[in-house]
């Protein structure tokens, strides 16, 4: 079986419209379709923001996925030199307002929300933090692999995950949390 891909007939990759409608119309789709949820347009409704923020990540990495793709493709199929950057720690902090900013599609997503009555904030709000470590190491790792992505290296960064180490790491309420591993009698 081939690792390669493939992309549907007359499909451009770095189209990145393809196979999107506009973003009001592709954020509504999500999340009735994708998501099933019956917007009420009550603003009491506390799960309506979960529910638009689920939606609206969707429609965002609907639009970067291309992207992404055609840089792996080209990075894959190039002879360069490429980095691989293995942290213990990487706290990126939330991505959706990054992906946004970056995507310059700041206005569109304000303009899609008001049709809900949110703001971009209190949607972005919904985000857990992704930090997985405790500090400057981490902090340090996620500068790195952004400022290789602005001067567009080919750098992937890899972490590790505890589970053979010597701590057992879950989420408490937002943060991690890191417990010793008990011993296996």
């Amino acid at each position: 079986m081939s690792n390669t891909l493939s992309a549907p007939p007359n499909a451009s990759p770095t189209d990145t419209s393809f196979p999107h409608l506009d973003l009001s119309s592709e954020l509504a789709r999500h999340l009735t379709i994708t998501l099933g949820h019956d917007f009420t347009g009550d603003s009491t409704d506390k799960q309506n923001s979960e529910y638009l923020y689920q939606a609206l990540a969707i429609t965002v990495r609907d639009r970067l996925v291309p992207i992404w793709l055609e840089t792996w493709k080209k990075t894959c199929l190039s002879e360069d030199r490429k980095v691989y950057y293995l942290s213990l720690e990487f706290l990126i902090g939330r991505s959706l307002t990054n992906a946004v900013e970056n995507l310059d599609l700041d206005e569109d997503v304000r303009k899609a929300l008001r049709a809900y009555s949110v703001g971009m904030e209190e949607v972005a709000d919904k985000e857990l933090d992704a930090g997985l470590g405790n500090g400057g190491l981490g902090r340090l790792a996620a500068c790195f692999l952004d400022s290789c992505a602005n001067l567009q290296l080919p750098v992937v960064g890899y972490g590790i995950r505890y589970e053979y180490g010597m701590f057992h790491q879950h989420i408490e309420d937002g943060r991690q949390v890191e417990d010793p591993r008990p011993l296996v009698a």
